[in-house]
C-alpha cells in the first residue's frame, strides 16, 4: 500500500491506495480515511497529460506540472506538495545505500539488476521529469539488493527507488 501526504493549498490529506497494475484505470483510494474511487482515463500517461478523472462519479478536468509543484482545475491554480509517507523512515546510517528519488518523476528505466554488484557514482536509474532524462547514481560501493519500483510507475520526491549492501 502506497501512503502520500498531499498538501493542497496548505491544507493536509493523508492518502493511502494499492498501486495499481499497468492496465488498471480505476483506483480505491482512502482520503483521510474516507474510501473515494478514482478513474484516470490512461494510467500509462505522463502525469502532465491527465486532463481529466473521476473521482467518486464527478468528472475533473486537471493539469498537473510534471514536478507536481501544482494542479490547474476549473476554480484556479493551487499549489501542492506531496511526501511519500513510506520514504520518510530515518536513514540507518549516513551515506547508506538507499536510493531515494531526488525529484518526482517517471521511472524510465533501471541501469541495474538485483544481484550486480555497483560502485560509487555509477548510474542506476534514469528518472524522468520535465521531459529531461536525469540519471540518478549509487550513493555508495555494493550490491544491489531490493529494486522497490518497476518502470514506467511515477514517483513522488523521496521515494525509496533501490537498495545497494
Amino acid at each position: 500500500m502506497s501512503k502520500l501526504l498531499i498538501t493542497l493549498n496548505e491544507e493536509p490529506y493523508e492518502i493511502s491506495f494499492d498501486r495499481p497494475t499497468p492496465q488498471a484505470n480505476s483506483l480505491t483510494v482512502q482520503v483521510n480515511g474516507e474510501t473515494v474511487m478514482v478513474q484516470i482515463p490512461n494510467p500509462n500517461a505522463p502525469i502532465n497529460d491527465h486532463t481529466w478523472m473521476i473521482v467518486d462519479e464527478r468528472p475533473y478536468e486537471l493539469l498537473f506540472d510534471p514536478d507536481l509543484r501544482w494542479v490547474a482545475g476549473n476554480n484556479g491554480l493551487h499549489p501542492i506538495e506531496v511526501r511519500d509517507l513510506e520514504a520518510m523512515a530515518p536513514r540507518h546510517r549516513s551515506g547508506d545505500g538507499r536510493l531515494k528519488a531526488p525529484i518526482p518523476g517517471l521511472i524510465a528505466r533501471y541501469l541495474v539488476e538485483v544481484g550486480e554488484e555497483v560502485a560509487a557514482g555509477q548510474p542506476i536509474v534514469i528518472l524522468e521529469a520535465m521531459k529531461m532524462e536525469n540519471e540518478v547514481r549509487s550513493p555508495t560501493n555494493g550490491r544491489v539488493e531490493a529494486i522497490h519500483v518497476a518502470p514506467g510507475e511515477t514517483v513522488a520526491s523521496n521515494t525509496l527507488l533501490v537498495e545497494i549492501s
